[in-house]
C-alpha cells in the first residue's frame, strides 16, 4: 500500500539533511512525497535577497534528486520563527497539510538549538491534531543543531531506524545542490559528516547506513 509523506523543515536543506535517504526511499517504493519549507532561509543570514531564490531553485533540483512529488515554500522570515505569532506558523502548515493529506509527517525534533526548528516542530503538532488525517509523525535529527544541544537539556532519543544503505549516494547529492550551504570537513554539514552520521546511526541499528527518527505520534498501526 503506497502512503503520502510529508517532510517539513524550517529551512531549505533541512529536508535533505534530516531524512533526505528516507524519502528517497519512500518515493522508490511508489510512495506520494512532498516537502515544505516554513522560512526563506536567506534573509537574517545573507544581505542579497537574490539568495531565496537561489535557494528556492536549490531545494527543487534536490527535491528533483530525492524523487519528490513537490517542494512548497511557507517564506516566513528566516531565524525569527520564535518571534512570529504562532498562528502564522501554524496556518502555513496547516495550508500544507490540508492540500497533501499526508499519511506520515517529518518534522524538526524539539529538541533543539534551533529555536526555528522548535518552532516548527510545535506548529506541526497543530496542524496534524486529531482530525487531521496524519496517521503518524516522526521527528528528525538535523546537524549542526541537534547534536549541539547540550548541559541538562533533554537530547534527541531515537526509535526508529530507516535502512539508507542503497540512498546515502542520493542524500549526498542532493545535499549538494545546496552548494552555499556545504561546509569544510569536520563541519556537520560536510560530505564526510554526513556520510559518518549514516554510518554511526546504521551501525546501531545492524545497517550499513542509517537515519534515526523519534516517534511523536501514531494513531494508526505501523506496517
Amino acid at each position: 500500500m503506497t502512503e503520502t509523506v510529508l517532510a517539513i523543515g524550517a529551512h531549505p536543506d533541512d529536508e535533505v539533511l534530516g531524512p533526505g535517504g528516507t524519502l528517497a526511499k519512500h518515493a522508490d517504493a511508489g510512495d506520494d512525497v512532498h516537502a515544505l519549507i516554513v522560512t526563506e532561509g536567506t534573509t537574517t543570514q545573507y544581505d542579497d535577497d537574490s539568495f531565496v531564490e537561489q535557494k528556492q531553485v536549490a531545494a527543487r533540483a534536490c527535491a528533483n534528486r530525492l524523487g519528490l512529488e513537490d517542494v512548497r515554500f511557507g517564506d516566513l522570515t528566516d531565524m525569527k520563527l520564535d518571534v512570529t505569532a504562532h498562528v502564522e506558523v501554524n496556518a502555513v502548515i496547516e495550508e500544507t497539510v490540508e492540500a497533501v493529506e499526508p499519511d506520515i509527517i517529518y518534522t524538526h525534533s524539539p529538541h533543539e538549538v534551533n529555536n526555528d526548528h522548535v518552532a516548527v516542530y510545535e506548529s506541526t503538532l497543530v496542524a496534524a491534531r486529531p482530525g487531521s488525517g496524519v496517521g503518524r509523525i516522526y521527528a528528525y535529527e538535523t546537524p549542526s543543531s541537534t547534536e549541539w544541544v547540550g548541559g541538562d537539556r533533554r537530547q534527541f532519543s531515537p526509535d526508529r531506524y530507516v535502512d539508507i544503505s542503497e540512498y546515502v549516494d542520493t542524500k549526498v547529492d542532493a545535499f549538494h545542490e545546496y552548494d552555499m550551504e556545504v561546509r569544510e570537513f569536520p563541519h556537520p554539514r560536510s560530505e564526510q559528516a554526513i556520510r559518518a552520521r549514516a554510518t554511526s546511526r546504521g551501525v546501531e541499528a545492524g545497517f550499513e547506513a542509517g537515519e534515526a527518527f523519534s516517534l511523536v505520534i501514531a494513531r494508526e498501526e505501523e506496517i
